[in-house]
């Protein structure tokens, strides 16, 4: 009596549905959810219908392909690496030698 086991092949992979990668299906989702909760808002508020459909099919329509874009664009993580490069400053500058000069003379505290 054999048993057969089934070796999953796509442990490091990302997951992608539809051409959208990793965390921009869960962007495309709370993109989605949001547009529901402002299309339930705006009509229990009492505007025409003819003014709210309009409006939630362009905001759908820009969000879908807003997305796929940056998905296409950065991949898993690039969108990530984008924003934290953007966060790294353009230079480091400094009016003393001070802080450097001293870094010697310091004792080096190991911690336990």
């Amino acid at each position: 009596m054999s048993i057969i086991y089934h070796v999953n092949k796509g442990v490091s992979k990302p997951i992608v549905f539809k051409g959208l990668k990793a965390q921009y299906i869960g962007y495309l989702a709370v993109g989605l959810v949001l547009l529901l909760i402002s299309f339930a808002v705006l009509y229990i508020s009492g505007l025409p219908l003819m003014f709210i459909l309009p409006f939630i099919v362009c905001m759908g329509t820009a969000l879908i392909v807003t997305v796929n874009r940056l998905s296409k664009r950065f991949g898993e993580h690039g969108l990530k690496k984008y924003f934290a490069r953007r966060r790294l400053p353009k230079a480091i500058s400094f009016r003393s030698r001070r802080q450097f000069t001293t870094l010697k003379n310091r004792p080096i505290k190991y911690s336990k």
